[in-house]
């Protein structure tokens, strides 16, 4: 991964940012010498963002299945027939 001082990203915003575009290869921006932020491709934040929903959705069925809030199949199809 590729770290740039944020005097620098300020100096050559238009450089860093082609070669972000090119390379895909997230920029890690320091400030005083500690982590500030990550500058990353837009395309690869999108696709972390629907990973992320798609985890999250994942942690939410476990958790209901932990609480045994679930339901059979028969009982699903009763209770949508309720809603139709």
């Amino acid at each position: 991964m590729k770290t740039e001082l944020v005097t620098t990203l300020k100096c050559q915003t238009t450089k860093i940012l082609a070669e972000l575009h090119e390379s895909k290869e997230p920029v890690l921006i320091t400030e005083h010498g500690q982590p500030s932020a990550y500058l990353i491709d837009v395309d690869d934040y999108e696709l972390m963002q629907s990973r992320m929903g798609i985890l999250e959705g994942i942690a939410r069925g476990e958790k209901a299945i932990f609480e045994n809030r679930t339901y059979s199949q028969a009982e699903a199809m009763e209770k949508m027939a309720h809603i139709i």
